[in-house]
């Protein structure tokens, strides 16, 4: 794999004039022909001719060969469309010429509107190409800031028939980061990046889930099966009372989603610039820029009542990212039931037939596994995961350092990570598992005569102590309770059927534990 220039002592420039592009995202050119010359205010720096990007980018790109990951899309989309807002502020404001501003919001629709073309199945979108900065760079997200100024301005250029890299019209750091500082504007768009994504996938994603569930729920009221708690025999629950428990969570789980939403669009740090005193910013800008980020996407940004805290920390990401966490916790469990209520098909409970949608085995023929389920609790894994890494991140001492969170890159990445695999994991589950799943009803109802726990009605009539000794002498005979408690004439044939009857049990007043 391609390494950083084998010099560190050498300035990048030097660096780069012996390997211009030593770098993953852009190889070595074959022909100097392919490179152009630009300079920022550290120097002078090779890019690719065709690069949107210009100096400032392709010096990070040199200093970051670490995970190859770049900045996720939905950021990149969510801090352009920051641009584009920030520039119709600062024209309201008397704050930027009409002109200029008019020229980075024209640049800003192009790139968006490329951006809503879809990407070839599972393959990044090619006008990520120009957005090449690993995620572990600048803690402040300095490099990517600066990569959005550059793009943005040499799509001013090109739509103004200039050359790439004259800035002119618009110029990177003087009018598309007019009023700005990466110390604002990328935990701005990290939210607005998190908050679109949430509000656009992941809510429409679990109000699904939960109409699924709840199709199921209606659908299998009727079945009365044994319940299980420690995994061992309890007393009986209906199918549709065991899936509405998984509808209600994942109900719960659209409302967390909702929660960090608000979590994320209700703190916006963008007016905030250098340190939170926002230096360089007209007073009304930061209010501006959010009410036209809410007009503009439907999500209602609010700029944060105090800035020192909102560019300070990152606990408004900590907060959200919590909700989703709780959600993959939810997913687990109903995935997890599901695929042991699927077991079997001869030698496990197998009251439900999960879709086949592939082999499960390569020795063992025609072996079928709750592949899906698995998927859906490996997705689990990955956001508690992020969630841990998000939580470090936003610590004081190492994300959390005085005026700045130096750790946002991270933490954004972690952050946009999660609701897609949470919305995606979602919507497969739903596809190639809930819609097409099947009861055995023979299967799931055949078990609850059998149950040592139907003892459990018994017990008010003839106490807890003999129910007890009912249900540990039916064991050992083989006899279901009926049998036992009839054969010794323990209860009267009719008072028995009333109080073994399984549907009661399910019902409110019904009872023992399983009641209600």
């Amino acid at each position: 794999m391609p390494t950083a220039p084998a010099s560190r002592t050498k300035s990048a420039s030097k660096s780069a004039r012996k390997s211009p592009l030593k770098s993953a995202a852009h190889p070595a050119p074959d022909a100097a022909a392919d490179l152009r010359r630009e300079t920022d205010s550290m120097g002078e720096m090779f890019v690719p001719a065709d690069a949107l990007y210009g100096a400032t980018t392709q010096r990070a790109v040199l200093n970051f060969p670490v995970s190859f990951r770049p900045v996720p899309q939905a950021q990149i989309e969510a801090h352009i469309l920051l641009k584009k807002c920030c520039a119709e502020a600062n024209a309201e404001l008397g704050e930027l010429a009409k002109d200029k501003a008019a020229a980075i919001v024209a640049a800003c629709d192009q790139l968006l509107g490329e951006f809503a073309q879809p990407a070839p199945f599972g393959m990044p979108h090619p006008r990520m190409r120009h957005f090449p900065i690993d995620v572990f760079q600048t803690g402040s997200g300095t490099s990517t800031n600066m990569n959005v100024n550059e793009v943005v301005a040499n799509v001013a250029s090109q739509r103004a028939g200039k050359a790439i890299g004259s800035k002119d019209p618009v110029h990177p750091n003087d009018h598309v980061n007019y009023g700005q500082s990466s110390n604002d504007t990328y935990p701005s768009s990290m939210q607005i990046a998190g908050a679109l994504l949430v509000s656009r996938k992941l809510v429409p994603a679990l109000e699904r889930l939960a109409k699924a569930l709840e199709k199921k729920a209606k659908e299998w009221d009727r079945v009365v099966k044994i319940g299980r708690t420690h995994l061992m025999d309890a007393t009986p629950i209906r199918l549709g009372q065991e899936f509405g428990g998984y509808a209600a969570a994942a109900r719960l789980s659209v409302t967390r989603a909702k929660a960090a939403c608000a979590a994320l669009a209700s703190n916006m740090p963008i007016g905030g610039t250098a340190v939170g005193t926002g230096i360089n910013a007209h007073v009304k800008f930061g209010r501006t820029v959010c009410a036209k980020l809410s007009k503009s996407t439907g999500v209602k940004f609010v700029e944060a009542a105090n800035h020192f805290e909102a560019q300070a920390t990152r606990d408004c990401v900590v907060e959200a990212h919590a909700h989703l966490k709780t959600i993959a916790v939810s997913l687990t469990k109903i995935a997890n039931d599901i695929r042991w209520l699927g077991s079997g098909p001869r030698c496990g409970l197998f009251e439900l037939s999960l879709p086949a949608t592939q082999p499960g085995s390569s020795i063992m023929p025609g072996k079928v596994n709750p592949v899906i389920c698995e998927s859906v609790m490996m997705v689990a894994c990955q956001v508690v995961g992020n969630d841990a890494a998000i939580t470090m991140g936003g610590l004081g001492g190492i994300g959390s350092l005085l005026e700045l969170n130096v750790a946002m890159p991270v933490i954004a990445e972690r952050l946009c990570e999660s609701i897609e695999l949470l919305a995606n994991a979602s919507t497969m589950f739903c596809e190639k598992c809930l819609d097409d799943l099947a009861l055995n009803e023979a299967e799931a109802t055949g078990t609850v005569e059998k149950s040592l726990m139907m003892c459990t009605s018994l017990a008010p009539v003839i106490g807890y102590d003999n129910a007890a000794k009912v249900a540990k002498e039916a064991f050992k005979t083989g006899e279901t309770v009926r049998e036992y408690v009839l054969r010794n004439k323990l209860v009267e044939p009719k008072q028995l059927t009333k109080l073994l009857d399984a549907t009661s049990m399910t019902k409110p007043g019904g009872k023992g534990p399983g009641g209600g």
